[in-house]
């Protein structure tokens, strides 16, 4: 019952939210990037909001109960990509973008093919990580509900696209911001309840200590070399190719208002994966290792997405249980608001913008950018029901991947490369993006289960290590081949 009076309260915080951003104007600049007026606080506290995803809060710790150790890949790249960030893209990407990536890629090559190649990858990306929110949104609702898991997806469909269609970029900025404070909140109490639970931080790993052989020594994953390798660069990189982050940075006013964001967000998020990795994870071994929690196959009941429930309900019974899940709901919503954003104003803005050649009025695309909010919700429902028993974290992996491929090799070239051509670049990019999702897809985790086949055609999950190298030598060797000698430029 308290499950269900936190969940709503959550839905109704947000919709309060939704309707004040709506009625702060409807145009462009505040459905987009929330007029440019956000601090660099506030923007580090959103996007800290934005990235800490069901992935960080049900996804990493369900990999630590059956990888142990090996899950650290996971709580320590994505610190290192926003390291990445603040020293290479943030300052630039304020003072060149307005509102999308494609504004960026394209202020110094003016290519209409390269801002349509930003808006597909945009959704292409945004589409992976948004599944694997819905994913975790889906669980965790039918669980607290007992509903089936295609009604609850629906639900979270229907809200995200009234999030975006009526508050746009100011409402998702603050359920993100609201969402932060409390992930950050809960987690810490969490923590504390484990560690007076378990006698501290000594008592917390002799209990886990039996375990060592099969879930703390190196190898948990099951990750050879190049498998670890490819995880850890895309994870990385990957972060500073996501598109629903990037376009945060057009919220704050000025370039130092965004190497602040990234300042606040790295911290907020450092402190926040710290504790899950080196406390809240091996609680869950610690404490949640036997019926009703796991099964006789010794999974845990529910799914791997389940491991941080279990625990507070272990620890706190259906008040801590119930308070989890509002926190997790909430930073599910706030992400999938942010990725919606980023789809749909590259939809908008990029791809319809592009195609009518400029023509479009503000009120139009206004109107292809509600649309599109609309039609992602759906396809991320259909995509959710798909995978649904699919690891969430595995999802975002994927999702980082792509992004490594595409966004990261191209926005770095256009930044810091002189001699890149429009050519280059989307011949290259979309070389990474082709490579990429093929490679997924005829990958261990798609082509068996989705295409009956034993043996995959690629051997490892995760392409980035083999792909972002493609991406950065056809975006040169097109840029060089193609260039026209210096008298005729």
């Amino acid at each position: 019952m308290i499950g269900i009076i936190c969940f709503v309260v959550t839905v109704i915080i947000t919709l309060l939210i939704t309707a004040w951003a709506g009625r702060q104007g409807q145009k462009k600049a505040q459905l987009y990037n929330a007029g440019g007026n956000i601090t660099g606080f506030q923007n580090g506290l959103a996007i800290s909001g934005d990235f800490m995803s069901a992935t960080t809060v049900l996804g990493i710790t369900g990999l630590f109960f059956s990888g142990g150790w090996d899950t650290i890949l996971f709580y320590l790249a994505p610190i290192a990509g926003l390291a990445l960030m603040l020293l290479l893209v943030a300052g630039p990407l304020r003072r060149l973008g307005v509102y999308t990536l494609g504004d960026v890629l394209t202020h110094r090559l003016q290519s209409p093919g390269l801002r349509l190649f930003s808006g597909l990858t945009t959704i292409v990306i945004s589409l992976f990580y948004l599944l694997a929110q819905m994913v975790g949104a889906g669980t965790l609702i039918a669980a607290l509900f007992h509903m089936p898991f295609v009604l609850a997806v629906t639900i979270v469909g229907v809200l995200m696209a009234i999030y975006v269609a009526v508050g746009g970029m100011l409402a998702a900025t603050w359920v993100q911001i609201v969402k932060a404070v409390l992930l950050v909140g809960t987690v810490i109490v969490i923590a504390v309840i484990c560690l007076v639970q378990a006698n501290g931080i000594d008592g917390l790993y002799s209990q886990i200590a039996p375990l060592k052989a099969q879930l703390l020594a190196p190898g948990g994953m099951k990750f050879d070399p190049l498998s670890a390798a490819s995880l850890g660069l895309g994870m990385t990189v990957g972060l500073v190719g996501l598109p629903h982050l990037l376009i945060r940075f057009f919220t704050v006013p000025d370039e130092r208002a965004a190497q602040t964001s990234v300042v606040v967000s790295s911290t907020v998020v450092g402190v926040v994966n710290i504790v899950l990795f080196l406390i809240i994870g091996p609680s869950v071994l610690a404490f949640v290792t036997q019926a009703p929690h796991v099964g006789a196959d010794g999974k845990l009941i529910g799914g791997s997405n389940m491991a941080i429930l279990h625990l507070a309900s272990l620890l706190g019974g259906d008040s801590l249980y119930g308070i989890i899940s509002a926190v997790a709901f909430s930073t599910i919503l706030a992400v999938v608001a942010g990725l919606t954003i980023a789809s749909a104003s590259a939809a908008s803005h990029d791809v319809w913008r592009t195609l009518r050649a400029r023509k479009s009025s503000e009120a139009e695309e206004l109107w292809v950018f509600r649309l599109a909010a609309v039609v992602l919700a759906g396809i991320a429902i259909a995509l959710a029901v798909v995978f649904q028993h699919e690891n969430i974290a595995f999802l975002s992996a994927l999702a980082f991947a792509v992004a490594a491929s595409t966004n990261f090799p191209v926005l770095i070239l256009v930044l810091y490369w002189r001699r890149l051509t429009a050519a280059g670049a989307l011949i290259g990019g979309l070389s990474g993006l082709l490579l990429s999702v093929g490679l997924i897809v005829v990958g261990p985790q798609v082509w068996g289960p989705v295409f009956h086949q034993a043996r995959p055609l690629f051997p490892y999950e995760y392409p980035a290590l083999f792909v972002v190298p493609v991406t950065f030598l056809v975006c040169i060797l097109v840029s060089i081949l193609g260039r026209k000698p210096p008298h005729e430029e």
